[in-house]
Formats: C-alpha cells, sequence, structure tokens
C-alpha cells in the first residue's frame, strides 16, 4: 500500500465527516477508489503462465486517473503511441498560464474555465500562424496537455504544448517550417489567448465573476524549443498521467501533519514542507478533474479529423527537409513498466478472468 493510499485510508473518514457535504460526487468516488485499489475490495485477476500453466492471483488496481498506483503502464503506451506519430523535424513547447488573480474562478468553475482555457490558446496559435509575416503555413499541428498543480500542491493551472517548427499551407499543400530557434512571438500570443479566453467566459455568461484587474494584466506566455520531439514527449509522459504527488515525495505522516519534499524552480536543493493532513487532502483534491474531461487534446495535422492522413504530412516535412531530416529517437527502454511474469518458471502471465469484489468500501 503506498504512502497516498496509507492517508487516505487512515484520514479519509475524518475528512469527510467534516467537509462531506460540501464535496464534489467525484472528489469522493477518488478517494474511495484509491482506498480500494488492490485490495480485495477492488477484486482480483485470475492470471495463467503461458509456459508451465501455473496459476496466479492478483490485486485489481483501480485505474483512476488520479491513483499514482495506476499509471504508469498507461504513460508507458501514451508515449509509445506519440512517438510513432512525431514528425521528423524540430519543435516548440509552448506553456500557457492565467494569471493568479483567476485562479479562484477556474477551481470554482473547473469544466467551463478548462474548456475556455484549451479553446483560447489552441486558438491564439491558430490564428497567429495564419498571418503572412510568419512564413508559416495556415495549418499548425500540435497537442496540449492540461496540469494544474505547482511542487507544493497549490493551485496552478497551466497548459503545455507540443508543437512542430513549421505548418502546412493550404494554397501549395507543402510544409513550411520555422526557423529552428523561433515560432510565434509570445506577446502576441498573449493578446489574443486572453481576449479568446473573455470572449469565451462572456459567452458562459460568466464574465461578472471575474476581477476586472486580471484584462489588464498581461497574461504569461512561454515558448521554448526543444529540438527532436522524444526528449519532450518523454517529459510530457511522466505528467499526463502523473497525479498531483507522488508517494516517493510523501516523508511521513504523523500527528496530524503530512511532511513531503519538493524543490522550487531553478533549484535542486530538495526542501521539505508541512501541512496539517486535512490540509494536504484538500490541496491534492482541488486537482481532481472533472468526471470525462479530456486532459489531452490534438489540434491540426495532428487531430484524428485531420483531413490528410499524418503519414503524408511527415512525407511532406521529409520533402521540406530535403530527405535530410534526422529520425525521432523512439528508444522507449527507459519508460517501460516491469512486465507480469510467472514466480515460477518466469514465463509470460496471461489473463483469464478479472474477479470482481462483491462490495467496495467507501473513502475509509
Amino acid at each position: 500500500m503506498g504512502a497516498l493510499q496509507k492517508l487516505f485510508a487512515a484520514h479519509g473518514s475524518d475528512y469527510l465527516q467534516q467537509f462531506g457535504e460540501a464535496m464534489p460526487v467525484v472528489h469522493k468516488k477518488v478517494m474511495a477508489a484509491m482506498v480500494a485499489c488492490r485490495t480485495p475490495h477492488a477484486g482480483a485477476l485470475l492470471c495463467g503462465c503461458a509456459h508451465c500453466g501455473q496459476p496466479h492471483l492478483l490485486a485489481r488496481s483501480c485505474g483512476n486517473r488520479h491513483c499514482p498506483s495506476c499509471q504508469g503502464r498507461k504513460a508507458f503506451q501514451w508515449l509509445a503511441r506519440q512517438l510513432e506519430r512525431a514528425l521528423p523535424t524540430h519543435h516548440f513547447m509552448l506553456t500557457f498560464t492565467v494569471p493568479e488573480s483567476l485562479r479562484a474562478f477556474l477551481r470554482s468553475n473547473q469544466r467551463i474555465g478548462y474548456e475556455a482555457l484549451f479553446a483560447a490558446s489552441a486558438g491564439a496559435i491558430r490564428v497567429l500562424a495564419r498571418e503572412p509575416r510568419f512564413n508559416l503555413g495556415d495549418q499548425p499541428g500540435f497537442f496540449g496537455v492540461l496540469h494544474t498543480w505547482g511542487r507544493t500542491l497549490q493551485y496552478h493551472p497551466h497548459i503545455h504544448y507540443v508543437v512542430p517548427g513549421g505548418a502546412l499551407c493550404s494554397e501549395d499543400q507543402q510544409w513550411h517550417a520555422a526557423s529552428p530557434g523561433f515560432f510565434l512571438p509570445v506577446h502576441a500570443l498573449s493578446t489574443i489567448y486572453r481576449a479568446k479566453f473573455r470572449d469565451a467566459i462572456q459567452r458562459a455568461g460568466l464574465l461578472a465573476d471575474i476581477p476586472d484587474t486580471v484584462w489588464k494584466t498581461a497574461w504569461n506566455v512561454n515558448c521554448q524549443p526543444v529540438g527532436d520531439a522524444a526528449n519532450t514527449l518523454g517529459y510530457l509522459a511522466r505528467y499526463v498521467f502523473k497525479v498531483a504527488i507522488s508517494d516517493q515525495r510523501i516523508l511521513g505522516v504523523d500527528d496530524g501533519q503530512v511532511r513531503f519534499a519538493y524543490t522550487k524552480p531553478g533549484s535542486s536543493r530538495r526542501r521539505t514542507m508541512v501541512l496539517s493532513v486535512n490540509e494536504f487532502i484538500r490541496r491534492f483534491l482541488q486537482h481532481v478533474l472533472p468526471t470525462g474531461f479530456m486532459k489531452v487534446r490534438h489540434y491540426g495535422f495532428l487531430s484524428p479529423s485531420f483531413r490528410i492522413p499524418l503519414a503524408q504530412v511527415k512525407a511532406r516535412v521529409q520533402m521540406a527537409h530535403g530527405f535530410a531530416a534526422r529520425a525521432v529517437n523512439t528508444e522507449l527502454d527507459a519508460h517501460a513498466p516491469t512486465p507480469m511474469v510467472c514466480s515460477h518458471c518466469g514465463g509470460a502471465l496471461k489473463l483469464l478472468r478479472v474477479m470482481r469484489a462483491a462490495t467496495r468500501p467507501s473513502a475509509a
């Protein structure tokens, strides 16, 4: 049982007694799933060895996307798919953040707010990429990942986009490459991003809930050249399926307090933060996403619905680079999960049956 699971098992019921009536249902479901994970309450997996036939009964995981014990294999599978789809060209990572004064609104209106963040930031990239002065095509392609936490579990919503360095042009049907060191101006992106977000919130009828100072503040957008896509995808893979805090960072839970490790941006020195159990749980749960919300989204020629197959896009990139584009590194060994093997002979295990539990526990 991991540190986070132990914490919820020991203190979840007390938290529910104090705050349960005001808690969103999805928060209660996450707590209950994590407490049950890999226990008899979650059921079991009946597997058989493909080599010797020995049966094995394995604890079943909850599969909840906010459970730190259930995300490693998903991250590996996602990374494998993205590396297969990556274009043989240089890439950029664009990060869109929001002013601190907007965070309370987003925390209270997560589904509407996060949808507006995606629409506004992706829309800003598309609008600016089409401007003739940047000599790009009018059809960029990219994908974004929503993060909501900082290193001390504070609420800090932002979106990372991985963008191939160029775009398709609908007029000549060719790939137009961007400079390796520059994609789009961040100040212009910031202005468009802020305006589009305001328009989205106005359409939702919630503009009066946001302080006027938000629209007078510069919204931070960062654009960083990252070279080959592999390193950036490997970095993001750890975060796409990562939860707000890992078990390894929790140093101890005693006397009603949680001690966990963190580092400040730009520093490698390990620090320790101490929070009350209730405050720690509150901070963790504020990063639980609305039910069914998609935190990874693809746009333009990286979208599954784009009219030109990705294989043809790759071919046009290669033609534009004179077939000298460096192949994408698809080495996955460092990210591969440990396979399940038979404890008797080492053979691979094959799933035979999922055995569900008759009952499931509450959050504690």
